[in-house]
């Protein structure tokens, strides 16, 4: 087997040049709408998510091209919140990935409708027949995806977060729920679209759902951890702003030390879930390791 970081770019690759594929063309009146669209999901990244659609779907030997259109559609999606995100009115955030936000590219209007757009097209992706020739593979798709970014998901996680400006006293227990839906649920969706292309066993289903549950906390954690004492140049955004912001983190609470072995407890937890799959699944394995160690 290849080692990760073969694999992770291998699948970035195979990602992105479907997702080029994917994207409208800069050439008509919506250009700059379509430019803002390109600008944003071409600033790079991991593209973790769509690194574990990719792997899970390898777990039941799902057709490479469609397994990447659901990844394209995952790192849309992520995109989308991600341009959301760092607007004035929530993280007021110009920088992202080393590059200007979209919205201090472009502007507050054309980033609210590249996100909007963007949207829309991970779904328009998920419903087409290249995605899947069963019917109801593409509703569960569609389906599983909206109620991971929905109001029991992403979007109710991130109405938490703002709130936690005004209660930074939140309990380590809110704190969980709160990256339970802002982050876990689509990191739940993208490990488990694989099972769902490849029409597998609940109980496999069930075990990539509650590897991704303890991967998506670990990789919060990381995150926090990042943002109180990452360096800049290297996360390519600015650090500290949680504490500026006076947010309650799984480190404004537990503190560094205390943060950090968790992280690595949930990590362990998360590799355990995957002892129902065999050395195929060793890439989701080593993910998982990743994600505590990265420094960017």
């Amino acid at each position: 087997m290849a080692d990760l970081a073969t694999l992770m770019a291998d699948c970035a690759a195979t990602v992105e040049k479907t997702m080029d594929l994917l994207l409208p063309q800069p050439d008509d009146a919506e250009a700059r709408l379509f430019e803002a669209m390109r600008y944003s999901c071409e600033a790079g990244g991991k593209r973790l998510r769509p690194f574990l659609v990719m792997q899970s779907a390898n777990l039941f030997r799902v057709d490479r091209r469609c397994a990447a259109r659901v990844a394209a559609a995952v790192e849309f999606m992520h995109t989308y919140s991600l341009i959301h995100d760092d607007l004035p009115a929530m993280d007021n955030a110009d920088m992202r990935r080393g590059k200007p936000s979209c919205h201090k590219q472009f502007d507050e209007a054309t980033a609210i409708l590249a996100g909007d757009a963007l949207q829309a097209l991970a779904f328009e992706v998920l419903a087409a027949p290249e995605t899947h020739s069963d019917p109801n593979v593409r509703i569960e798709l569609v389906k599983e995806l909206s109620q991971a970014v929905g109001g029991h998901g992403m979007c109710g996680g991130q109405m938490i977060d703002l709130l936690t400006e005004k209660e930074p006293e939140l309990n380590i227990g809110a704190i969980t729920r709160l990256q339970r839906l802002k982050t876990g649920e689509m990191f739940a969706f993208a490990s488990v679209s694989g099972a769902v292309l490849g029409k597998g066993s609940k109980r496999a289903y069930m075990a990539l759902h509650n590897f991704a549950q303890e991967f998506g906390l670990a990789f919060q954690i990381a995150d926090d951890l990042l943002d109180a004492e990452g360096d800049p140049e290297k996360t390519g955004k600015p650090v500290g702003q949680d504490a500026a912001a006076g947010k309650a983190t799984f480190v404004s609470i537990l503190g560094t030390d205390r943060a950090r072995a968790q992280a690595h407890l949930l990590i362990d937890q998360a590799i355990r879930a995957l002892d129902v799959f065999d050395e195929t699944a060793d890439p989701l394995r080593e993910a998982a390791r990743f994600v505590v160690d990265r420094t960017n």
